[in-house]
């Protein structure tokens, strides 16, 4: 079957490599209709070194099982099922608790042995991590479905961790398609008031759709003023860090009100950040986030795509089949597309 490969920093490949084979009774394989490329994708084609062996790539699918091992229950060969970006037994304290993420028995797909942007996958822990679609669901709500695999939810994530409702004044720093989704979900929770920082007009002008209030062009310390200017000089009670380099952050404490909330999902590129008293411990601010929980908050997002309530699949802008995948980390990359989806 083909896969995608990178083989070091901008050395994106589909090559031929040996179908997945069940391992555990717990596994699942299914063959891949819908994936796309992720921009945390666009982290190691910056900075992956030589991998001589290959990094198999991809993290989001939707596909149709064809195998099931026999251990697995809630799933049955010809299911139509969204594959979200780690897989999780849906039984351990962690998944209980709702962090799926960090399930005992799980993982993430990017850079596994089996990745999703390829013809099959494997899927582990196939029970507690996949999840049937309504048979006979259109076509036309695939895109927005395959969001939900990951950068809907994990804009959706950041929020439930800002704790973002009714009356709050959000922030949300990036304008790629989790931004975008976060705007989109801050709108679904209630904020009064959602200020995206981003520069990309094309971007910008959806998530004027999505439901932000204002847009605000600048960066660093002329955004920060310009945020603050919105705010009335108080600041945001919300600020959702979905770019994960150290400027953005360094954003988001500088336009944090006194005792609110950031929230982090963009992927940190860095170990060391500020914490002290000129950052956010003098103003009592709450820094939170972290991988998204998708699994959990799967089986409620899917009735909203359905019913029309969201349509956060118009983050896709381009469609390409997998032997063009290469062009799709291209174009991301140069911000010719805000998201490419990929049919294996």
């Amino acid at each position: 079957m083909r896969a995608t490969l990178m083989y070091k920093s901008g050395d994106v490949r589909v090559v031929e490599v040996p179908e997945p084979e069940l391992r555990e009774a717990t596994d699942a394989i299914i063959r891949v209709t819908h994936a796309c490329v992720c921009g945390s994708d666009l982290h190691p084609y910056h900075d992956l070194g030589d991998t001589p062996e290959g990094r198999r790539m991809g993290h989001e699918a939707i596909g149709v099982i064809e195998q099931i091992g026999t251990d697995v229950s809630t799933l049955a060969i010809g299911d139509t099922v969204i594959v979200p970006f780690a897989w999780s037994d849906g039984t351990c304290a962690f998944c209980q608790d709702g962090v799926t993420t960090s399930c005992v028995h799980g993982g993430f797909f990017d850079g596994a042995s089996s990745a999703t942007q390829a013809e099959k996958l494997l899927v582990p822990q196939a029970d507690g991590t996949a999840v049937k679609i309504p048979a006979g669901t259109d076509e036309s709500f695939m895109p927005s479905l395959l969001t939900l695999s990951d950068v809907y939810l994990t804009g959706y994530h950041a929020t439930i961790r800002g704790e973002v409702g009714p009356g709050k004044t959000v922030t949300v720093i990036g304008d790629g398609a989790v931004g975008l989704s976060a705007v989109l979900a801050s709108k679904q929770l209630g904020a009064e008031t959602i200020i995206l920082m981003g520069r990309h007009t094309a971007r910008t002008d959806l998530g004027r759709e999505f439901g932000a209030t204002h847009v605000v062009a600048e960066r660093g310390e002329e955004g920060v003023a310009k945020v603050r200017e919105i705010t009335g000089g108080e600041g945001s009670h919300v600020v959702l860090e979905a770019v994960g380099h150290m400027p953005a952050y360094e954003q988001a404490y500088g336009i944090i009100r006194p005792g609110g909330t950031i929230s982090r999902v963009g992927v940190p590129q860095y170990e060391d950040a500020p914490v002290g008293f000129g950052s956010l411990f003098g103003k009592n601010v709450t820094l939170t986030g972290g991988p998204a929980t998708v699994r959990a908050y799967l089986e409620a997002a899917i009735p909203q795509v359905l019913d029309g309530t969201i349509d956060p699949g118009r983050v896709f802008d381009r469609e390409l089949p997998l032997d063009d995948i290469a062009e799709a980390y291209r174009l991301m990359d140069d911000r010719e597309a805000l998201k490419v989806l990929i049919r294996p």
